[in-house]
């Protein structure tokens, strides 16, 4: 797997607005919110896309729920609800290939997250 902005995140080469760091996690705003509170919880093991996670990757996966779980309670946003949501390969939305959970709450979320019409496959 090739290098990501992430990765360069997670070795303090670029700046973030690190909201959690642990041994296995990083937390940090989005660079582009899509809600009031919007950001980001990743591994710090690079793991490409969803169809990557390996049964080895379990407790990984799991711990960024409970991260993200944390940090929505210390943004004040885990009582009046928050989504998240993790994006898979180009038609799911992915465009960092280093899995990340969203984080994002706020505001009332409708469903589904957009209103414009799906687009079709070119």
């Amino acid at each position: 797997m090739s290098e990501t902005i992430f990765t360069k995140i997670i070795n303090k080469e670029i700046p973030a607005d690190i909201l959690y760091e642990d041994e296995q996690s990083l937390a940090f705003k989005d660079i582009n919110p899509q809600a009031p509170v919007h950001f980001l919880v990743i591994p710090k093991k690079a793991i490409a896309t969803i169809n990557d996670i390996t049964p080895d990757d379990r407790e990984v996966v799991g711990h960024l729920s409970v991260v993200a779980a944390k940090v929505a309670q210390k943004l004040g946003i885990a009582d009046e609800g928050y989504r998240t949501v993790m994006n898979c390969n180009e038609f799911g939305g992915q465009t960092v290939y280093h899995i990340h959970l969203h984080v994002l709450g706020g505001k009332p979320l409708g469903w589904p997250p957009y209103t414009a019409k799906m687009k079709e496959p070119e």
